[in-house]
C-alpha cells in the first residue's frame, strides 16, 4: 500500500466522505502527483476501479474540495479486504483526514462482510505506522524490497469482526507462470508439513514436469490430482485423495486429437502409478465438514477450485487450505492477479467462509471436485527421478 496519510490529530470539522465517481478523475489525478513521488496511480488505474465490482474509492472532501482518498480492494468469495492506497493533500495534513478516510475503508469492508483490512506500509514512515497502530492495525510481516526505490514494507492487519485463533500459516508462495499453481500449491503443503522445504523456481518446474498434464486447450498444461499426489508420496507425504469421476481430466476444452490422445495416456499413467503405491482414493467429493476435520487432525490440503468467483476466470485451478478460524477455511491462493495491482498480501492467508469454498471447490460442465489430504510421516519415500 501506498500511504499518505496523517496520523496526527482529529479533523475539527470531519470531511463529507462519499464515493469516488467518474468525474472526479482530474482532481485524483491532481492529487496524487500532489502526495506521491513514485508509485503513482494512473487515470486508467483511477478509472478502471471505480468502475470496478472489486473495489472501493471514498472521497474525503471540505467544502468541495478533495482532501484525500482511500482505495480498498476486494477478492470476490473471500472474507479479506485490502488497503491499496490512502493519500492526503499536503496542505490538509495534521487535520485527521488519514483516520476518517480508515474508518472509511473499514465500513466499506465490513459492508461487504470481510472480518480482516490488510495494508502494506513503507517500513521507514514511522508516522504512518503510528497512525494505523492507533487505530488497532498490528503488524505481522515484512516485505523486502517493496516499493519502486528499493524500500522495505511492513504488513498491518485488523480485525474488523471477531476471528478465533487460527493455525499459524505457513510459507506463501507465488506461482511464477499461468500454469504451475498445481506445484506451488503442493510447495507450500510440504513448508507447512515439513518446515525447511525449498521454495524455489527449481522446485516449481520440477513438480509440474513430474505431474503435468503435458497440454491444456491452449500453452502448456497443468497438473492433475494424481499427478501431484504421486509427487508429494515421493517427497515423503501421506495422500488421500478425494475426486468424483474417473481421470481422464481436463479434456473438455481441448479439441485437437493429438493432444487428447497425449492427455489420456499421461494420466492413465498416473493412475496406474497410483494404483501401484496403494494410494488410498475416495470416488466422491470431499464434503466441508471432512475437510475441517482432517485440518484438526493436522492436515492440510490441496484443493481445486474454479477461479471464476474470486477473479471471474473460468479456469481450473489448486490452492492450499492449512487451518481454519472456525467459521472459514484459511487458504494460499498462488496466483496473484497482477490486473488487480495485488501482492502476495491479497492472496496469502484468505479467510474464505465454508459455504463460499464449496461453490468454488468444482470445475466444469460436469462439475469435477478434486481434492489431496496430505499429511507428514516420519520416514521419507525415495524420490523418483523425472526423464
Amino acid at each position: 500500500m501506498r500511504s499518505d496519510a496523517d496520523p496526527d490529530r482529529d479533523a475539527a470539522a470531519p470531511p463529507v466522505l462519499r464515493p469516488a465517481r467518474l468525474e472526479d478523475l482530474d482532481a485524483l489525478v491532481r492529487l496524487e502527483a500532489a502526495a506521491f513521488e513514485t508509485d503513482r496511480l494512473s487515470r486508467r488505474s483511477f478509472r478502471r476501479f471505480i468502475e470496478h465490482g472489486r473495489a472501493d474509492c471514498t472521497l474525503a472532501e471540505v467544502g468541495g474540495r478533495l482532501l484525500g482518498y482511500a482505495l480498498i480492494l476486494f477478492r470476490d468469495g473471500t472474507a479479506l479486504a485490502r488497503l491499496y492506497s490512502i493519500a492526503v493533500t499536503p496542505d490538509a495534513r495534521g487535520q485527521g483526514i488519514g483516520a476518517h478516510l480508515v474508518r472509511a475503508a473499514e465500513a466499506a469492508a465490513l459492508e461487504r462482510d470481510c472480518v480482516l483490512l490488510r495494508l502494506e506500509v513503507r517500513a521507514d514512515n514511522g508516522p504512518a505506522q503510528a497512525l494505523y497502530r492507533r487505530l488497532g492495525y498490528r503488524p505481522f510481516g515484512r516485505l523486502r524490497d517493496y516499493y519502486e526505490d528499493h524500500a522495505d514494507a511492513v504488513r498491518m492487519q485488523r480485525a474488523l469482526r471477531a476471528v478465533a485463533a487460527s493455525h499459524t500459516a505457513p510459507p506463501y508462495y507465488a506461482q511464477t507462470t499461468d500454469f504451475t499453481c498445481g506445484p506451488a500449491a503442493l510447495m507450500m503443503a510440504l513448508a507447512a508439513l515439513k518446515p525447511g522445504q525449498p521454495l524455489d523456481r527449481r522446485t516449481e518446474f520440477r513438480l509440474w514436469r513430474e505431474a503435468t498434464t503435458i497440454f491444456m486447450a491452449a500453452g502448456h498444461g497443468g497438473c492433475e490430482p494424481f499427478g501431484l499426489a504421486l509427487a508429494a508420496v515421493r517427497r515423503g507425504l501421506r495422500v488421500r485423495v478425494h475426486v468424483n469421476q474417473p481421470p481422464p481430466y481436463f479434456l473438455d476444452s481441448v479439441r485437437d486429437p493429438d493432444k487428447r490422445d497425449v492427455m489420456v495416456l499421461t494420466q492413465a499413467d498416473f493412475g496406474e502409478q497410483a494404483a501401484a503405491v496403494s494410494m488410498p482414493i475416495h470416488e466422491s467429493a470431499l464434503t466441508m465438514a471432512e475437510l475441517r476435520a482432517a485440518l484438526d487432525g493436522g492436515a492440510v490440503a490441496v484443493l481445486l477450485v474454479s477461479h471464476y468467483r474470486m477473479l471471474g476466470d473460468r479456469a481450473p485451478h489448486w490452492v492450499l487450505v492449512f487451518g481454519h478460524d472456525g467459521r472459514r477455511a484459511l487458504v494460499h491462493d498462488p496466483w496473484v492477479e497482477p490486473d488487480d495491482l495485488e501482492t502476495p498480501l491479497a492472496a496469502a492467508d484468505l479467510p474464505i467462509p465454508w459455504s463460499e469454498l464449496d461453490r468454488m471447490a468444482r470445475y466444469g460442465r460436469r462439475p469435477l471436485q478434486a481434492a489431496l489430504i496430505l499429511e507428514h510421516t516420519a520416514a521419507l519415500a525415495p524420490e523418483s527421478p523425472v526423464s
